[in-house]
């Protein structure tokens, strides 16, 4: 059927129509057949554009000559139309400019290079390949395009005239890439064939949503279930009760000459003494004598109770007792006190201080700072060390002078006269002096510490004296009867020229005068032992017992003598 359009080929796109050229036209059928369903499919997107008179695949351009129309090359229809009407031939037209023999755009036609290469969108391509989907019939030819390849509808069948030249086989079409026809429906993809995206029908979408809501509910159950157990374990403690590993308990059993052994055999029988005078007080420590109740002590420990002071015995066990001073003496620094209604007492057994050696282990037990049964071990560090302590009083009858024991055991305010045993828990020595870095007194009346260095009163020493006060209530001193220059720089102990109060220097009948000593002599040795002061000549003596006899070295007039007296005694204070 006519639809009112010229049926010879149409002019290119870069010439227009002017009168005096004539076309020549085509046979009506086949331009009908072919044209007819392209322009029925792109009328409405593109109503003011030429038709296109190349197929999908270029070919090469014809050389056009002015005031010609070359006849366009009809495609062949299954069959010729029932009735074919000649159109009114159309005026000649003349080019607006002349023809360009290459084609170039914009006056000439598509020209004879190839179309643009097709746009590259590759897709992700899972490792096991994607399969390429059968290409619809009806686009099978046209790649997209929207020009069927099945016969047109047309009655009968019928030969078409020859065209006028055969277009050139389309190129192999890419196993790849395929071309791209950007006014094609059928929209093929632009990457190896294959299933296109989306074309699960959303149930893609659905699967993802139903595994992430899954994964939610299975997070929010295990936080419910997590939160819970964390919940009863922190009330309840765990799930479990916990239990560590432990050594089994032992018998408590140790060796007696270890320290744990020493200091249990000895701890019963030490206490701690707290004593309150009128204007001061003061914590010591002491140890059980005998089962009557004596205790041995420092002087300088009761000494603040004074004449009606008040003495407390507190025993390892915690049990206290009230004592009262049965002696003491400033000379040696020695006092015992009696403890009464206490039974089970223990005594501390007393060993030899002869025996000591230097290196020996010892053990110090004490009060220090009032810390009750504080127990510390060192070694003897040296033996015979001339100490003297006291001197509060300015006149001298408070100093003590002691043959000392040193300890590296650490000894510390509140040890005063606590006991120094050795391995078998037996005393060698009482602890009675310290020496600090400094003399301890603050702002706070602070005391100095140790440091390593702390002295005791030799046993046997404090054995005598300790009996003589329990029996008599005085101590008896040593004496060889002359009264020496304490101010004497040189080496040795030098006899005074006078005495106190005028009196002579080498008292008249006494041991120094029927030995032979005289005023000004220098004495220096003390039973072969080097005296290097008056101080160590005094401790030298001390540390015997009256009676004793010594073997005294001296100088008199730069010349050596040698003598032996027997030693007197005094009493103490």
């Amino acid at each position: 059927m006519d639809d009112g359009k010229p049926t010879g080929p149409k002019a290119k796109w870069w010439s227009r129509p002017t009168q005096g050229h004539t076309t020549t036209s085509a046979p009506e059928s086949a331009s009908a057949a072919a044209d007819a369903p392209v322009e029925d499919a792109r009328a409405a997107d593109t109503p003011a554009r030429p038709e296109p008179v190349a197929p999908a695949q270029p070919m090469a351009p014809e050389p056009i000559a002015p005031e010609s129309v070359v006849q366009a090359p009809e495609a062949p229809a299954p069959a010729p139309a029932p009735a074919v009407h000649e159109a009114a031939p159309a005026p000649a037209v003349t080019p607006l400019h002349e023809p360009d023999e290459y084609s170039t755009p914009p006056y000439g036609g598509p020209g004879p290079w190839a179309p643009a290469p097709p746009v590259q969108r590759p897709v992700p391509t899972p490792a096991h390949g994607t399969p390429v989907p059968p290409v619809p019939a009806p686009y099978a030819a046209t790649n997209g395009a929207e020009t069927p390849t099945g016969p047109a509808p047309v009655p009968t069948p019928g030969p078409l005239p020859a065209p006028a030249f055969a277009p050139p086989p389309p190129p192999p079409q890419s196993t790849h890439w395929l071309q791209y026809d950007p006014w094609g429906g059928y929209r093929q993809p632009l990457t190896q064939p294959g299933r296109p995206l989306g074309s699960d029908g959303g149930r893609g979408k659905n699967r993802r949503g139903s595994l992430l809501v899954g994964a939610l509910l299975l997070a929010l159950v295990a936080g419910g279930i997590g939160g819970g157990i964390g919940a009863y374990i922190e009330r309840n403690g765990g799930l479990t009760t916990v239990e560590l590993p432990q050594a089994a308990k032992n018998s408590g059993g140790r060796a007696p000459d270890s320290v744990a052994g020493i200091a249990a055999s000895a701890l019963p029988s030490v206490v701690t003494l707290h004593v309150s005078g009128t204007t001061e007080s003061g914590t010591g420590t002491g140890f059980v004598l005998d089962n009557e109740g004596h205790i041995l002590t420092n002087n300088h420990v009761v000494a603040p109770a004074g004449p009606s002071g008040d003495i407390t015995v507190t025993f390892s066990g915690g049990e206290t007792a009230s004592a009262e001073i049965v002696g003491k003496d400033s000379g040696y620094d020695l006092a015992v006190v009696k403890v009464k209604g206490v039974s089970g007492l223990k005594p501390l057994p007393l060993g030899n201080s002869d025996n000591v050696q230097v290196g020996d282990p010892v053990v110090a037990i004490g009060a220090p700072f009032d810390l009750s049964n504080t127990v510390t071990s060192g070694i003897i560090s040296a033996k015979d060390r001339p100490i003297t302590a006291g001197g509060e009083k300015g006149d001298g009858s408070d100093i003590s002078y002691v043959d000392a024991l040193q300890t590296d055991a650490p000894i510390n305010p509140g040890n005063s006269g606590g006991p120094l045993v050795d391995t078998d828990a037996h005393v060698i020595g009482i602890n009675s002096a310290i020496r600090a870095a400094d003399s301890g007194s603050t702002a706070e009346g602070g005391q100095a510490g140790s440091i390593g260095l702390g002295f005791a009163i030799p046993i046997n020493q404090g054995k005598r004296v300790a009996e003589e006060l329990i029996n008599t209530g005085k101590a008896t001193h040593p004496v060889i009867g002359v009264t020496l220059d304490m101010k004497y720089t040189g080496d040795g102990a030098k006899v005074g020229a006078k005495g106190a109060e005028g009196k002579p220097a080498v008292t008249p009948g006494g041991p120094g005068a029927k030995a032979g000593i005289k005023p000004g002599d220098i004495i220096t040795e003390v039973d072969g032992q080097r005296v290097h002061s008056g101080e160590e000549l005094i401790v030298k003596i001390r540390a015997h017992r009256p009676g004793d006899r010594l073997d005294l070295g001296l100088t008199r007039s730069g010349k050596d003598l040698s003598m032996t007296l027997t030693l007197g005694s005094a009493t103490g204070t």
